[in-house]
């Protein structure tokens, strides 16, 4: 993620100065209505790809709670996020969050605005308390295939919301120019994106951060026709398709390293050509849902399929 550091230096410099966001603000978000007199000053992140895009705006010192992050900061945010507050290693309960005093609360799943949870957004909204979640992650409207716009669309919405439209346009500006030097793959590949599981694989279908990622590194999605983000398959399926590459992601909890050893033991998916070969690419769980790793990541296993080994036609 060095490059993600360089690259950002470079475009907040070089950004051109912005209007400032007019207050009251009200913008639709995952089918609400939600309105800012000012710029959030007290915010609780949940998730990881919230607490990270605001860190890459330079928003650290208006994080007041984090909770339910799904692994260590990249080095590039390691200093800014080093004092952060944890408010639980899950999802936090809506009495633990209201103690930090929020005015704004970023969930990274739709699902963490429940009443067990977060607490629910109008009750919330009634309270004071702004809330917003991840387009991509919105449940309640369906959100449509996930692009790198759509995400580039959220930098820009968030910098908005905080009158930091300078640093948002300038991470735009930087992730499009990196992913406009990405060259996809040309020779036809197939892939699954393998999230999680043991029983039956959870991977990645047609329409959210995996199938864009792997639509940009030129490889074909064995799963590319499910109108959905993630599904649950089953392991004959995969065996069928036979997939050239096999993407794993790495999370705390189900490691790449778990998933090579399973995918190696197991009588049927051992004698796939890509775990006989070990044609694997790895990405860390943070960077697999929409957010501002997307485009560092895919950059990065597209050289990890470079690298990659493949018989001479």
């Amino acid at each position: 993620m060095r490059l993600l550091a360089l690259a950002l230096i470079g475009a907040l410099t070089a950004s051109p100065v912005l209007a400032a966001t007019t207050y009251p603000l009200t913008l639709q978000n995952c089918g609400m209505a939600v309105t800012f007199d000012k710029a959030p000053a007290h915010v609780v992140a949940i998730k990881s790809t919230a607490t990270e895009l605001l860190l890459s705006l330079g928003l650290g010192d208006r994080i007041v709670g984090v909770g339910f992050q799904d692994g260590p900061l990249p080095t590039e945010f390691a200093a800014a996020g080093a004092n952060l507050k944890v408010l639980s290693d899950k999802l936090p309960s809506q009495e633990i969050v209201l103690g930090t005093e929020p005015d704004f609360i970023y969930g990274g799943w739709e699902s963490n605005f429940a009443a067990d949870g977060a607490g629910e957004r109008p009750t919330l909204a009634g309270l004071g308390v702004a809330s917003y979640v991840a387009p991509a992650a919105c449940r309640s409207v369906k959100p449509p295939k996930l692009s790198f716009d759509a995400i580039f669309g959220e930098f820009e919405e968030m910098g908005t919301i905080f009158d930091a439209e300078d640093a948002a346009t300038a991470l735009v500006a930087t992730q499009k120019t990196s992913l406009a030097a990405l060259a996809p793959d040309p020779r036809g590949l197939t892939a699954v994106w393998y999230s999680s599981g043991t029983k039956a694989p959870y991977v990645g279908a047609g329409n959210n951060a995996p199938a864009m990622m792997m639509d940009a590194l030129g490889l074909k999605n064995i799963f590319a026709d499910v109108d959905d983000g993630w599904i649950s398959a089953s392991w004959e399926a995969v065996v069928d398709a036979n997939p050239d590459v096999i993407v794993l992601v790495d999370a705390a909890w189900n490691s790449a390293a778990q998933k090579k050893k399973l995918l190696a033991e197991n009588p049927i998916t051992s004698q796939l050509d890509a775990v006989i070969n070990q044609r694997y690419l790895v990405i860390p769980f943070p960077a697999s849902e929409a957010g501002v790793r997307n485009v560092p990541a895919t950059i990065d296993m597209a050289a990890q399929l470079t690298a990659l080994q493949f018989p001479t036609p």
